[in-house]
C-alpha cells in the first residue's frame, strides 16, 4: 500500500500516518521527493482501512499496490511522469534525442560534438568521462578532467549533460560539477549501494537495463532509487544479451509497451549500444520512436573513425542531422513532436 502525502504536508502529519501504520503492526518506508512524500506500507496491509488513512490530515491519496515495485508502479500513479531537465522535458509529448560521443577525449572533440548535437536539433548531450570497459587494458575515460571539458563544451549551446556514474565515491564530484543527468550503466543496474546513494539526491537518473536483466529486476532496481526519495528516474533499454552474434545486443522493443503498462516513468532507447554498428542505428531508432519511446540516446562523434571508444557505432554530425529529420516525421504521425 502507498500513502501519498500532499505537497504541503507537515512532519507531524507524516508522523501521524507512520504511527497509525505502526499501531497496526505494519512497517513503513518514507520516500521524500521534491514534490511529494510517499509512505510505503510494508507487510500485512489487509488490516489497514484506506478510508481511515485518507481521513488523516495531509494525506492526498491511498493506493493498494500489488507489485513489489511500489513507488515506480503504474498502480501508484496513473498519469505519466514528466521529468524536467533544465527546461527540457522527458516523458511528455516531445521525443527527446540525447546525442554525443561515447567518451570525452579532448576539448576540441567535445566542442565539435556539442556543435553537431545542437545543429542536429538535439536538446541534451551525452558523453562519458568515466568508461566501464570489458578489458582492463582499453581506454577507461579521462576522468574529472573530462567533466570539465564536457561542461565547457555543452555550456556554449545551453545543453544539459548526461554522463555515467560508476563509483559511489565519485557522486559528490558529480554533484560538485552539477551534472544534469546521472546515468547508471548496464553493469551497475544492480549495484544496490550505488542506487541507494543516487536515490538520496534529486538529480534525474537514467537507469540502463542490465544485459541479462528481466523487466521485473529492472523495475526493482528503479525502486531502490525511488525508495531513497529520488523519483526522477528514466528507464533506458540498451539491448539484452542473446545467442545471436551478428549484432552486439538484441534491442528489446517489446520492453517499451511493457514498461508503459507497468510504470509511470519515462522510457528511452539506446540504439547505438544495441546494434553496435552505425548503419543499424537509424533503423533501430525509427522502430523505437514508432513503438512509443520517450527518447533516444544516440552516439555521435565528429570523426567516428578516430573515436577512442566504440568507433563502429558512432554517427557523424551529418548522419545525426538526417536521422533527426526522419524521426521527426514518425513522431508527427503519432501526434508527438521531436
Amino acid at each position: 500500500m502507498i500513502i501519498v502525502m500532499n505537497a504541503k504536508s507537515t512532519d507531524a502529519q507524516i508522523e501521524a500516518v507512520v504511527k497509525k501504520l505502526t499501531d497496526k503492526g505494519v512497517n513503513h518506508n518514507i520516500s521524500r521527493g521534491v514534490e511529494r512524500t510517499v509512505i510505503g506500507a510494508i507487510g500485512d496491509v489487509s488490516r489497514l482501512d484506506p478510508e481511515i488513512l485518507m481521513a488523516l490530515p495531509g494525506v492526498e491519496n491511498v493506493v493498494r499496490v500489488g507489485k513489489p515495485y511500489k513507488i515506480v508502479s503504474r498502480q501508484s500513479q496513473s498519469e505519466n511522469t514528466v521529468i524536467d531537465i533544465g527546461g527540457v522535458k522527458i516523458g511528455g509529448n516531445t521525443v527527446q534525442v540525447i546525442g554525443g560521443p561515447c567518451s570525452v577525449e579532448t576539448q576540441a572533440q567535445m566542442d565539435e560534438s556539442a556543435k553537431g548535437v545542437f545543429e542536429a536539433g538535439c536538446r541534451l548531450m551525452r558523453g562519458g568521462a568515466f568508461k566501464p570497459r570489458t578489458s582492463p587494458y582499453t581506454f577507461q575515460g579521462v576522468g574529472v578532467e573530462g567533466l570539465e571539458m564536457f561542461k565547457k563544451a555543452a555550456a556554449q549551446y545551453n545543453l544539459p549533460i548526461v554522463t555515467e556514474l560508476m563509483d559511489v565515491r565519485m557522486l559528490d564530484t558529480f554533484l560538485e560539477y552539477d551534472v544534469d543527468v546521472i546515468q547508471i550503466g548496464t553493469r551497475n543496474m544492480q549495484n544496490f549501494d550505488l542506487l541507494k546513494e543516487v536515490g538520496r539526491t534529486h538529480k534525474p537518473v537514467i537507469l540502463k537495463r542490465g544485459m541479462s536483466a528481466t523487466i521485473s529486476e529492472w523495475l526493482m532496481a528503479a525502486e531502490y532509487i525511488a525508495a531513497g526519495g529520488n523519483h526522477n528516474i528514466i528507464f533506458c533499454e540498451r539491448g539484452v544479451r542473446s545467442f545471436e552474434t551478428y549484432y552486439r545486443n538484441m534491442l528489446d522493443v517489446t520492453a517499451i509497451p511493457v514498461l508503459k503498462k507497468e510504470t509511470h516513468l519515462p522510457v528511452i532507447i539506446d540504439p547505438s549500444h544495441a546494434g553496435g554498428k552505425a548503419w543499424m542505428v537509424p533503423s533501430l531508432s525509427r522502430a523505437a520512436v514508432a513503438a512509443g519511446a520517450d527518447g533516444l540516446l544516440i552516439e555521435m562523434h565528429p570523426n567516428p573513425c578516430e573515436a577512442w571508444c566504440d568507433a563502429d557505432q558512432g554517427l557523424n554530425p551529418a548522419e545525426l542531422k538526417t536521422l533527426m529529420g526522419e524521426l521527426r516525421g514518425i513522431a508527427n504521425v503519432l501526434g508527438r513532436d521531436l
